[in-house]
């Protein structure tokens, strides 16, 4: 990590997450568009900034600065897709090209700068050119090293060459990309990169670790990973031929899959992990294709086998850009796919253990879980995600195995000290579990012993922002059914219980029927605790009050009123 960082020129284009989105489903990106992932905003238009959207919004806060919000769901693939044209526009004026992420490419300034007549007239010919070609804006920055690079053109500026460390001193240290760090930094004092850059790297490795080190070393101007890095054995790379050649998209990406996986285990043989990858195809009519992808982090097998498919897509699909531009699709399936590790580094998480290789076990069952997955398809072995929610069937999603761990709504983070499940600390609901209506009140506590504190769920303060509002309280149920049991349940004198639009109860529960079964006794009970949410999507709005029983048999249940049908949604252990 010596030397004078290599001149890298990026081309960036501003809101392409919307942008690919007009692209490929029509979404008139001059309009307020905001582009969501797990209910945030991770991109948006600029129509919507000037009505207030901004990054990290909440859907509903962002809809309501602006009501006429057009909301796109974030599309890795999509965006990938619709990059392909740019980056084949950018490759007939420049070589090397290297994909950051959808959206942005870099290269090696030098090359296209002597041959264009300076660095200047680089940009300027090759923003031209993805304008002519894409019908795309496009913004061009160089600097000494990727990283500062990417920051320059956000400006659309040039940074003569030594001048990187001075042009990085006045910016935040948000533009280190790391909130977390940036974060305590501004707690300790720290708010710019000069400031950070000035501290020891000493210190910084000892206080941060690796990962601040590295950080220290962009805020001094000095990238952590240039362009030109160590080139890797040749027998890294491997290769796949077909006899069929693959002209669709979900078998190339299947076949990609296995190939992810040979190469990161090959690597991981090594002790190595990718940092830069070379997707190469071969057609049956002899023609080559191939495009580099580079990644901040080190690439995993996951990570491979997402940049392959998105290549593959991107090629076998053709896809359109703006002005009708489309990249030379393939005159025939492929018939050959390689995957080159372009560039490599030291991972010292991979090497063996003093006491036998680090995770052998994990691996054999990875893998084991991999091949059913290759007989039986990639929904036949799932994974339970934890995330937010106000009922135990919106808290669990599953994930075919392998694939990206995202929840399906988000869910807060742990407290130092607290439950990873983000089980709620507030001290109203608490109190809401502490005492039972009557004997085997455990379940929870009753109407008249406090019930009524876990009604709206946002007493009460363990933490600043409590999470997910009128979430049930402890214990979670063991069992949560995959379709509601229709039920009912009646007061002492057999009438009906029935519950208000005020959340007032007719009477006390006093006996349930599960579908046709006999009833039986309701021994304790609390609630109600209702909801009332995605008021703004009728389509999946829903209102309901939810209630925690024990019967005379000893079982448990969760029930929920909605639209005046009883249900039962779980069975407490």
């Amino acid at each position: 990590m010596t030397g004078t960082p290599v001149r890298a020129l990026l081309l960036w284009c501003p809101d392409w997450p919307v942008i690919a989105a007009e692209i490929v489903d029509g979404v008139p990106a001059t309009g307020p568009v905001a582009v969501l992932h797990a209910n945030r905003v991770v991109a948006c238009s600029e129509r919507a900034r000037a009505e207030g959207v901004r990054r990290g919004l909440r859907r509903r806060e962002a809809q309501g600065r602006c009501p006429q919000l057009t909301v796109v769901d974030h599309d890795p693939g999509r965006d990938a897709r619709a990059f392909e044209p740019v980056v084949a526009a950018v490759e007939e004026v420049a070589a090397g090209v290297e994909v950051v992420r959808p959206g942005a490419c870099a290269l090696a300034a030098r090359g296209p700068s002597r041959y264009l007549g300076g660095e200047e007239a680089a940009a300027e010919r090759i923003v031209e050119q993805v304008a002519q070609a894409c019908a795309v804006e496009s913004q061009v920055g160089i600097a000494d090293g990727v990283f500062a690079a990417g920051l320059a053109a956000r400006a659309g500026r040039v940074v003569p060459p030594g001048g990187t460390p001075e042009f990085l001193a006045g910016l935040p240290v948000e533009a280190l990309g790391r909130p977390a760090l940036a974060d305590l930094l501004r707690r300790l004092g720290v708010r710019t990169l000069g400031d950070f850059a000035a501290l020891p790297a000493g210190d910084v490795l000892a206080r941060f670790g690796l990962d601040g080190a590295l950080a220290h070393r962009l805020a001094a101007g000095r990238d952590d990973r240039p362009l030109a890095v160590r080139q890797p054995p040749v027998d890294l790379a491997v290769t796949a031929d077909h006899d069929e050649p693959l002209d669709r998209v979900d078998a190339a990406a299947f076949a990609a899959r296995a190939l992810a996986e040979r190469l990161h285990d090959r690597l991981a043989a090594y002790g190595l992990a990718c940092t830069r990858l070379g997707i190469e195809a071969v057609t049956a009519h002899g023609q080559e294709l191939h495009r580099v992808w580079r990644h901040d982090g080190l690439l995993t097998a996951a990570a491979i086998a997402d940049r392959v498919r998105w290549q593959l897509d991107g090629w076998l699909s053709g896809s359109t850009g703006r002005a009708g531009a489309r990249p030379a699709r393939p005159t025939a399936g492929i018939v050959r796919l390689r995957l080159v590790p372009d560039g490599v580094l030291a991972r010292s998480g991979l090497q063996p253990g003093l006491w036998g290789e680090t995770g052998e076990e994990r691996e054999r069952a990875h893998r084991a879980l991999s091949r059913v997955q290759g007989i039986l398809g990639p929904e036949a072995v799932v994974t339970a995600v934890l995330g937010g929610g106000r009922s135990p069937a919106d808290q669990t999603h599953l994930v075919p195995w392998g694939d990206e761990r995202l929840p399906a709504r988000p869910g807060p983070p742990p407290l130092p000290g607290a439950p990873a499940d983000g089980a709620d600390h507030s001290a109203g609901r608490g109190r809401a579990v502490g005492a039972g209506r009557a004997a085997g009140g455990s379940v929870g506590a009753g109407r008249a012993a406090g019930g009524s504190a876990g009604v709206g769920g946002a007493a009460g303060g363990g933490s600043a922002v409590p999470p997910w509002p009128g979430r049930l309280p402890p214990p979670a149920p063991a069992v949560v059914l995959p379709t509601p049991l229709a039920a009912t349940v009646h007061d002492a004198a057999g009438e009906p219980v029935v519950v208000s639009a005020r959340l007032v109860v007719s009477a006390a529960p006093a006996r349930l029927a599960v579908g046709t079964a006999r009833p039986v006794e309701i021994v304790g009970w609390a609630g109600p605790w209702p909801v009332d949410e995605r008021w703004w999507a009728p389509a999946e709005a829903r209102r309901r009050a939810r209630f925690q029983v024990c019967l005379a048999d000893g079982a448990a249940l969760l029930l929920a009123v909605e639209a005046g049908q009883w249900l039962v949604e779980a069975i407490y252990d």
